[in-house]
Parts: C-alpha cells; sequence; structure tokens
C-alpha cells in the first residue's frame, strides 16, 4: 500500500525521527526553515574552499535580525581567517584541529565597551553595566545572534561548530584579539563547507517528555526515559565509530568538579580582570 502521506509529512516525520530516534509527534505543516532547524549537526571537519564573497555580511545581517534587550545590541563578532591566528587560538582553545582546518572562524563577544563609550560621550552613568544581569543579558544577546548566524550558514549548505574552549584561557584569547577592557570573547564559531568524507548523521536529543512541561515544572521521575536515551545514543555513537558513552554518564562526569572545567573555575576572576564588576 503507497504510502498516504504528503512529502512535506513524511519530511517532518523523518526529521524528526533523526532528532530523537524514536517516533515524535510534530505537526504535518513543513517548510525549508523547518528542515534546516532539525537537520543541524556540528561540523569538525572542512573541505578548504574559502566562504563566498559577502556570506561573512549576510551572516552578521542574520545575527543582528535576533532579538536583543532594549535594543542595546551588547555583542560583537571577530572574523579570523590568518592562519596563524587561528592556530594560536586553537591551542587557547584546547587544541582543537577544526579551528585551523576551518576557513572562517567567528569569535562572538560580550561587549560593554561599547556601551561605556557611548556613556563617556554623552557624559552619561554607565554604572548599570557592573551588574551581573547586564553581563547575563549580554551572553544571552549574543547567543541568539550566534544561533541566528548558525541558521542562515546551514541555509546555505555552510556548516559549523560551536566552540566552548575559548573560554579556558580568557585573557589570552582577549590579548590575541586585542579586546577593550569590558568585553569577553564568548565563544567561537568554526564555518565552512562539511567535508563530504567525514560526514555526521544528526545527533539525537534527549526525549521531549525529559525537557518539556507544561504549566509547571512539578515532580517527575524521568529515569526511564534518561535510560531510553542512553540506549539510542549509544547506538548513534556505533553507527559513527565513536567510543560508546551513556549521556547519564557522559553528563554526570562534565558537571562533577574543578577538574572538568578547564580552567573556567576562575572565569569570574579573569572577567573582573577584562572590565567586569558582576556586582
Amino acid at each position: 500500500m503507497a504510502d498516504a502521506l504528503t512529502s512535506p509529512e513524511r519530511s517532518g516525520r523523518s526529521r524528526g525521527f533523526e532528532r530523537y530516534r524514536d517516533a515524535v509527534d510534530l505537526p504535518p505543516a513543513w517548510n525549508e526553515t523547518l528542515d534546516t532547524l532539525l537537520s543541524h549537526r556540528s561540523v569538525r571537519a572542512y573541505l578548504p574552499d574559502a566562504v563566498p564573497p559577502g556570506t561573512v555580511a549576510l551572516l552578521v545581517a542574520a545575527a543582528q535580525s535576533a532579538a536583543t534587550s532594549s535594543n542595546l545590541q551588547p555583542w560583537s563578532v571577530i572574523a579570523v581567517e590568518e592562519p596563524g591566528r587561528k592556530a594560536r587560538l586553537a591551542e587557547l582553545a584546547g587544541g582543537q584541529r577544526q579551528i585551523v582546518q576551518a576557513p572562517l572562524f567567528l569569535l562572538w563577544i560580550v561587549d560593554h565597551h561599547r556601551l561605556a563609550r557611548n556613556g563617556e560621550r554623552l557624559g552619561a552613568p554607565a554604572d548599570g553595566l557592573h551588574f551581573l544581569e547586564s553581563f547575563l543579558l549580554g551572553a544571552v544577546d549574543t547567543s541568539l545572534a550566534a544561533q541566528n548566524a548558525v541558521v542562515a550558514l546551514e541555509s546555505l549548505g555552510l556548516g559549523s561548530c560551536y566552540i566552548g574552549g575559548i573560554r579556558n584561557r580568557p585573557a589570552e584569547v582577549a590579548a590575541e584579539l586585542d579586546l577593550p577592557p569590558r568585553s569577553f570573547a564568548l565563544f567561537g564559531l568554526t564555518v565552512g563547507y562539511p567535508d563530504p568524507a567525514a560526514s555526521a548523521s544528526v545527533k539525537p536529543r534527549l526525549p521531549q517528555k525529559a525537557v518539556f512541561f507544561r504549566e509547571q515544572y512539578g515532580a517527575r521521575d524521568d529515569h526511564m526515559a534518561i535510560a531510553a536515551y542512553d540506549q539510542r545514543l549509544r547506538s548513534f555513537q556505533r553507527e559513527q565509530g565513536m567510543v560508546e558513552r551513556n549521556w547519564s554518564d557522559q553528563a554526570s562526569q562534565r558537571v562533577g568538579g574543578i577538574d572538568a572545567l578547564a580552567g573556567r573555575h576562575l572565569l569570574r576572576d579573569v572577567l573582573a580582570r577584562l572590565g567586569f564588576r558582576l556586582d
């Protein structure tokens, strides 16, 4: 019997199964934007081809189209293409080779410097920047902007990978990028055309029943949902030739203590030296 589902319905069903490795009740409506979002995967191997002219400007325009609190726009982005600088940043980020291999590396900056300078020009105080809320606002807005850029680049056939390791040695990164006071490299983003010889499948996520609530969080035992996810993730790892490891074990180790933070437990002190008070 022929499949009665329309092509968009088949696409939604297929993408939903890829994301969860299980049937998921997604609405029948489907479009290219949803296909791009649910197809997201981290790319860690790139072709040497440069990104086309004008691409960075387009990604910045997409980033600036994201929401920003009170229109403060408290972020900046630095495009790095020079091989020597990429190599130095890769070393500071823990030796991540995709930074060197990718033709483009974007550094996303929480930028309070611009707002502070604006206050100086107007002879107005900018004391509100000293509070933790302002730093969180900057981190949120920077992340929203970067994710808009990721969706845009993936729609163009490019791939990317977020690099949180750029926070391992933030003072050295700030020096390498010549950052002014009150600015901080929140994360990096490698960008380039994915190497088809090293293609990766969509990594399954936790089932919705583990992360989605209605009205209130409430009391819920998600042990069975996580146990099922452990098995699905191990199946994915087998398919990709990766070391098999439960998500529950990996997550527990990642938040287990100082050793897992790769030096980032000192971040508050470094931020203070970079001009963030975090009152």
